[in-house]
C-alpha cells in the first residue's frame, strides 16, 4: 500500500484488507478530510485586520501631558518587557495607543488574546523576557512558538488563540510619538508589548495612553 497510490474522488470509499488477519477497514476520504480540517479551522482564530498606525512630532507636548496623568509615565527596566493588558470594552469599537520614550528607543507591538473579558481593568505585567511572560501566563497550553528577535521584528504569533495585529520591532518612540489604533475583531484583551528585553545596561522612561472609541 506504500507504494500504491489510490486516486480520490468525492465520495470515494478506501477498503484496506490486512495481510495477516484479513480484516478490512473502510474509510471515506470525503468525510476523514472535513474532519480534519474542521478541527484545524476550530484550532484557528479567524485573521485580524491590520492597524493603522502614525507618528506626531510633538514630543514635549505629550510627555507633559502624559507626565502629569497617574498610570501615564513608567520605567522600563533593562532585560524587561513590560505587556498593557487592554481588555476590549462593551461600549467601545476600538482602540489607540500612543507611547514615546526619554532618550532611547524601544521595542513595540501589539497581540489580541480571543479569551472572555471578566473585567474592563487595564492591567500592567512585567517579565524578564517574552517567551517567560507567555510560559506563566499558560504553562498547560502546548505549541508556544517564540515572538522572535527585536531587533528583526517578531517571527510568529505568541500561542494558538493570540493573533498578532503589530509584530514587535523596536520603534524610534524618541524622536516622535507613536500612534496607532485597530477595530476591535470581537471581544478579547489587547496585549500591548513594551520590550527591552535587548538592552543590557539602559532603563528605558515610558510615556504611553491607551483608550478606547466607540
Amino acid at each position: 500500500l506504500a507504494n500504491y497510490h489510490l486516486p480520490q474522488g468525492v465520495g470515494d470509499i478506501v477498503m484496506i484488507q490486512s495481510d495477516h488477519t484479513g480484516a478490512v477497514d473502510i474509510l471515506s476520504a470525503e468525510l476523514e478530510t472535513a474532519d480534519l480540517l474542521g478541527e484545524q479551522r476550530k484550532a484557528q482564530p479567524p485573521p485580524l485586520a491590520a492597524p493603522t498606525m502614525w507618528t506626531t512630532e510633538k514630543m514635549k507636548e505629550f510627555k507633559a501631558k502624559m507626565g502629569k496623568e497617574k498610570n501615564g509615565r513608567m520605567v522600563v527596566k533593562r532585560g524587561e518587557v513590560v505587556t498593557v493588558r487592554v481588555p476590549t470594552h462593551p461600549d467601545g469599537k476600538c482602540i489607540c495607543w500612543e507611547f514615546a520614550t526619554d532618550d532611547y528607543d524601544i521595542g513595540f507591538g501589539v497581540y489580541f488574546d480571543w479569551t472572555t473579558v471578566t473585567s474592563t481593568a487595564i492591567t500592567v505585567q512585567v517579565s524578564e523576557s517574552s517567551d517567560e511572560e507567555d510560559e506563566e501566563e499558560d504553562e498547560e497550553i502546548e505549541g508556544l512558538s517564540p515572538v522572535g528577535d527585536v531587533e528583526r521584528g517578531s517571527r510568529s504569533c505568541l500561542r494558538t488563540r493570540h493573533g498578532e495585529v503589530v509584530p514587535v520591532y523596536r520603534r524610534n518612540s524618541h524622536r516622535q510619538v507613536q500612534a496607532g489604533s485597530h477595530e476591535y475583531p470581537g471581544e478579547g484583551i489587547y496585549l500591548l508589548k513594551f520590550d527591552n528585553s535587548y538592552s543590557l545596561l539602559r532603563n528605558k522612561t515610558l510615556f504611553f495612553h491607551v483608550y478606547y472609541t466607540s
